[in-house]
Parts: structure tokens; C-alpha cells; sequence
């Protein structure tokens, strides 16, 4: 069987036996072998579109495109991904990812390699939404964004709502219909926008910046349910960051109670349906008003058992004397002030009598007649005592021919306070002699 192929400069015909029978050598060049066998791959309908199964090894990108091994247990292939066909990839591959590749095999004919060109990557038994959603998910949760410590409180009794979603559909009909049955005098405002396709997650992420324009209490961001494609603009990293960055409280009601978003992650709270989140975000005025009767109730009451002790207290002050005959108070007073007044009469008198007789004892007394008396007195008092002193004086002692001997500045008064060899100081009347015992 006769084949053609094509090079740039030329084209060759010949036959698969023609390499063994031709009678002269023929030589072709290296590039004609490359493109022989380039299309012979193009033309294979299996190799022009294909699913290889596979592990990732030594995965690099360079200006967008990718460049990677594919391997099993006993083989590996050459594979590169172009960013042409990367635009739709929500994941980012990595070495050691199992995954299943869609694409061709051909021959890069400049080193003569064949090599997988790929078309789609997905994990092997999960689809690359998933994948997505888990990388972006723990990359978010790394850096913080889904700690409570920054989630806000939030408002029991807002003033104004705001709404990101659709201005259509069932989602923000639910939200407004229970937020005025629940507490109409709440103002409602809707930022809409779209909540899946590829425009979605930027004008989501827009009208959440645009909502903090107003003076809005909590921001709900949401929609209706659907699929994981339906919901995926709430799990893009663009949105995750403007409700993390936003200063308005914010519920997340993305989907049905079993949906998670990325969105519901890094709100300051969670509702499973928009109709939650309308409930979360505003209390029951029906609850309101039965709470004010209650209390507005027992006000009354107690106010009422208020009333009623002190109007008890007021019947019981109102009949004691003191308010029937209160001048009787002052007559009472008034014999207790005379009475008082009577002894304070007696008493300074007494002590006046008293002083008068301290007065003329010290009128007549020796002492104010002869004054100097008592000088005289003292001072005989005195030198009777220094004649006393003198007698007891030690240096009198020594004047009539005594000494007083002192060993280390004590006095010796007896032999048995010294021992031969202590020095002794024996004072005379005119001065000290210094002796040894002997």
C-alpha cells in the first residue's frame, strides 16, 4: 500500500517495504522520519483525541504554559498544557496529582519527541470544580479569612438591609416577603446583580463595594439553589475577599441548607437559605410586641404593688400624734428647754461659789504675801542636799590619805580580784601610780 506525506520543501511517496527492497540505498533526512511519523499520529483517530490516565511529575509553567510528565508504575510521558487551553482550568495541577488528561499525541518534531498536547485536566474520580473549591478553600483558610476572631456582630434591630442577588427570581422575593412579614419597618435595598457565569464573581464583588456607600446595618450576599457550575461564582476568591474586607456585617445564603460556598466560610455568618438569612438578619416584631406587653405589664404591676405599700405607709405616718397635735411636740420641748436652763442655773452658780473660794484661799496664802519665801525655802532645800553629795563624794575620800586602786578601769576591793602579773592603777588624791602584782 502506496502512502504520501508532506514536507515544507517536498513531497515523498513510497511504500512500506520500499526501506528494505529498494535496490540502491535511499537516505532521508531526520526532519522527513519526524514528519512521517507525525502524521502518521494525526491520523490515528485513537492519538487525535484521547484520555491518558495518569500521575503528575515535575509540573512547571513558563510564560502560561505548562510542561509536565504523565506517569504510572512503569512508564512515563512527555505532556504540555498551553494556556490557550488553560483558560477554563479551576485548579492548579500539582506533582502527585492523579488526574485523567483529555488530548492528542504527536511528535515535536525539533527533537523528534512525541508527547501528549492537553486539552482538559481533571482529578482522577473528582472533577476539577472540586478541586478547585478544596485548594482555593484551604488557601483562604491559611491565611486566616474564616477565623472567628474577625467575624462581626450581627445588628439585633437594623434600620436597613442591604441584598446582593439577582433582582429576579425566587431568592429575593423569599428575603423581602419574610423581612416585612417578620419586621416591616425595616428598609430593604437591593444591589442586583448576576449569580452565575463568568461575569458573576465581578459583579458580585462590585455591588458589595458599591453597598457599603449606604448606611446599611448587614449586608445579606446570596441566591437560589443549583448546581455546584450554578453556584460557583460565591466560591471564586474575588468574592471571598470583598466580603472579608467589608465593613458591613455580612450572611452568606448561598443555594439550600446542604450547599457550601467559599462565601459561607468567610461571612460573619451563615444561613442555609435566603429565607434563613432574611430571619437571621432581623427579629420578630410579632415577638417584639408580645416582650413589650410583657414588660409593659409588669411595670404596671409593680408600680400598682408600689402604690399600694406606700399609700400604706402614707395612712400609717398620717395617723401618728405628731401630725394630729403637733404643738404638743413643742410643749414637750419647751419644759425639757426650762429644765435645762434651771440646771444650768444651779450648776454655774455652784462652780462660780467655788472659784470665789479658790480665789480668796490664794489671796491670803504665804506664798502671794512673802514671795522670796519660797527662794529661801528652795535654796536651803538645796544646800542641805549638796552637803548630803558631799559627804558621799569619793575624792573627799582620797584627800584624808586614801587611794582607790582599778585594774582595767575597775575598782579593786579585794585581793581576790588580782593575780600576780595584772597591772593596777592606784590613784592618789594628787595623781596615779601604775604597779604590777607581784
Amino acid at each position: 500500500m502506496r502512502k504520501r506525506f508532506y514536507t515544507k520543501q517536498t513531497t515523498f511517496e513510497f511504500t512500506h517495504s520500499d526501506l528494505s527492497k529498494a535496490k540502491e540505498p535511499h537516505y532521508y533526512t531526520v526532519s522527513e522520519i519526524n514528519t512521517y511519523i507525525n502524521q502518521k499520529l494525526k491520523s490515528d483517530d485513537v492519538l487525535t483525541n484521547i484520555m491518558v490516565k495518569g500521575e503528575i511529575s515535575n509540573y512547571k509553567t513558563f510564560n502560561g504554559h505548562s510542561y509536565f510528565t504523565l506517569k504510572d508504575s512503569s512508564s512515563q510521558l512527555s505532556a504540555v498544557f498551553f494556556k490557550g487551553y488553560k483558560v477554563n482550568l479551576k485548579f492548579e495541577p500539582k506533582d502527585g496529582m492523579n488526574v485523567i488528561i483529555t488530548g492528542k499525541i504527536e511528535v515535536y518534531e525539533k527533537n523528534g519527541r512525541y508527547q501528549l498536547y492537553v486539552y482538559e485536566i481533571t482529578e482522577d474520580g473528582i472533577g476539577q470544580l472540586h478541586i478547585a473549591y478544596e485548594q482555593l478553600k484551604n488557601k483562604l483558610s491559611n491565611e486566616g479569612l474564616f477565623d472567628e476572631s474577625h467575624k462581626k456582630e450581627i445588628p439585633k434591630y437594623p434600620k436597613c438591609i442591604g441584598v446582593v442577588t439577582a433582582s429576579t427570581g425566587a431568592a429575593v422575593r423569599d428575603i423581602i416577603t419574610t423581612i416585612k412579614r417578620r419586621y416591616p419597618i425595616c428598609k430593604i435595598l437591593v444591589f442586583s446583580t448576576l449569580v452565575q457565569g463568568d461575569l458573576a464573581a465581578g459583579q458580585i464583588a462590585r455591588q458589595i463595594r458599591h453597598a457599603q456607600e449606604y448606611n446599611i446595618d448587614t449586608l445579606i450576599v446570596g441566591r437560589g439553589g443549583g448546581s455546584i457550575e450554578d453556584l460557583w461564582a460565591f466560591n471564586e476568591e474575588i468574592v471571598a475577599r470583598e466580603i472579608y474586607d467589608c465593613s458591613i456585617p455580612v450572611i452568606s445564603a448561598v443555594g439550600h441548607e446542604v450547599d457550601f460556598t467559599i462565601a459561607d466560610f468567610v461571612a460573619d455568618k451563615r444561613a442555609a437559605t435566603p429565607t434563613a438569612a432574611a430571619e437571621l438578619s432581623v427579629p420578630d416584631i410579632g415577638e417584639i410586641k408580645y416582650k413589650l406587653n410583657q414588660l409593659t405589664s409588669r411595670i404596671t404591676n409593680n408600680m400598682q404593688d408600689r402604690t399600694t405599700v406606700n399609700r400604706a405607709k402614707l395612712d400609717e405616718i398620717s395617723n401618728k400624734e405628731i401630725f394630729k397635735n403637733p404643738i404638743s411636740i413643742c410643749d414637750v420641748k419647751q419644759m425639757d428647754l426650762d429644765n435645762i436652763i434651771s440646771k444650768f442655773d444651779v450648776l454655774s452658780k455652784d462652780i462660780i461659789s467655788e472659784n470665789r473660794n479658790k480665789l480668796f484661799k490664794l489671796e491670803n496664802s504665804t506664798v502671794l504675801k512673802n514671795p522670796q519665801q519660797i527662794t529661801k525655802d528652795k535654796k536651803e532645800r538645796y544646800l542641805r542636799n549638796v552637803g548630803k553629795l558631799e559627804v558621799l563624794n569619793p575624792l573627799l575620800t582620797l584627800k584624808r590619805g586614801y587611794a582607790i586602786t582599778k585594774s582595767n578601769n575597775k575598782i579593786v576591793s579585794s585581793v581576790k580580784d588580782v593575780k600576780a602579773g595584772d597591772q593596777l592603777d592606784i590613784e592618789f588624791d594628787d595623781g596615779t601610780v601604775n604597779t604590777r602584782v607581784i
